[in-house]
């Protein structure tokens, strides 16, 4: 079974919406630790949600991750309790909220808060990075970055140039610790990083080696482009997806700063697609990933035997599969992002008979 945790992409599959911050959490109450000031976003890209309705916001221009006291942790009552969001053509109503045109809008992530049912984008209007808050209901806000309670950690050796925007990948929290996706300037580029929150001085990290099933060789310059945190045999792990698109699990426990991390490849989901979103929930007794690609689907991963699978270490050719199997969901189509909403339902951010659309699925 899941454990229950909180996790930018998988909590709110666990918890039901109002639900309050684990009591052994040791981030509960870290509140406190916020300082009052201004943020200057250089970008806006992965989100994740951590107890007591902080937001921690990826900048990898900046290569730096920022804790956002969002001021949200009130469950909804009456009929907000009931809504679940549904807006067609999202990306115009934020482009009329901001004053700007829906071309010019660009949508990187979304987390859903677990403590209100709050969905939360990280946005570009042309050059300018913010978040925007859309309730159950469907309001659309701004979330203010003047004066609010916040703290920043800086990602040092975070690579630069033309792959910048991959210095940050992914964000997930785990009892306490943020974890990190993300590309470094070493040789071993691919890493993953555990910040403790409050935020101490960031690590160099752990380097990460895969076997690439559809490449047939080890990959260390490719970065995890989205993960879920899982438990395994009541360890805490990642399931990490890259483009062509191994799944691949990492204990938790051996991301320690400068290790050399082997992943154990236990799927091969096909080639020439980049994975979009991930989350693990739970459904009839049994545990799945659901993941949106660029080119294959909404994929549904049966995760029975994850724990004793043997590791993919040999070529898939012709962009075969291996490993765990799945199932496409045919009536998921042009999903971008997805996060979990509820133990029962998911937010999707799909483009629909020519609109991005915002609306909430029950778990397949």
């Amino acid at each position: 079974m899941l454990h229950r945790f909180f996790a930018l992409t998988v909590v709110a599959a666990l918890l039901a919406a109002g639900a309050q911050a684990a009591p052994n959490d040791p981030a509960d109450n870290q509140r406190g630790s916020l300082k009052a000031g201004d943020i200057k976003l250089e970008s806006a890209g992965a989100l994740a949600f951590g107890p007591q309705g902080i937001l921690f916001i990826g900048d990898p221009q900046a290569a730096a991750i920022y804790a956002v006291d969002t001021d949200d942790r009130t469950a909804p009552a009456g009929e907000e309790a009931k809504s679940k969001p549904k807006i067609e053509g999202l990306n115009e109503k934020v482009a009329s909220l901001l004053g700007a045109e829906a071309k010019d809008i660009r949508i990187a992530d979304l987390a859903v808060n677990p403590l209100s049912g709050s969905t939360y984008l990280s946005v570009a209007r042309g050059k300018t990075p913010l978040i925007v808050r859309v309730t159950r209901s469907g309001g659309i806000t701004e979330l203010p970055l003047k004066n609010v309670k916040s703290a920043r950690t800086d990602i040092a050796g975070a690579v630069s140039g033309k792959s910048r925007q991959e210095a940050i990948t992914h964000l997930a929290y785990i009892k306490g610790k943020v974890i990190v996706a993300g590309l470094s300037n070493e040789d071993f580029a691919s890493k993953l990083r555990v910040i403790p929150f409050p935020f101490d001085k960031t690590d160099k990290g752990a380097g990460i080696e895969i076997f690439h099933g559809a490449h047939g060789k080890i990959e260390t310059k490719s970065p995890v482009r989205v993960f879920a945190p899982y438990q395994i045999k009541g360890e805490d792990h990642i399931l990490a997806a890259y483009t062509c698109t191994p799944l691949v699990k990492i204990p938790v426990s051996d991301l320690k700063p400068g290790a050399h991390v082997k992943g154990v490849t236990v799927a091969e989901l096909g080639n020439r697609n980049r994975p979009l979103s991930i989350i693990v929930y739970n459904k009839g007794g049994k545990d799945y990933a659901l993941m949106a690609n660029s080119a294959r689907g909404v994929m549904k991963v049966d995760l029975s035997g994850v724990d004793s699978i043997q590791a993919i270490t040999q070529p898939v050719r012709g962009g075969g599969t291996a490993g765990l199997k799945y199932e496409t969901i045919a009536d998921l189509k042009g999903v971008e992002k997805l996060d979990a909403f509820d133990k029962d339902s998911a937010v999707i951010l799909a483009r629909e008979d020519g609109k991005l659309n915002l609306r909430t699925i029950n778990l397949p």
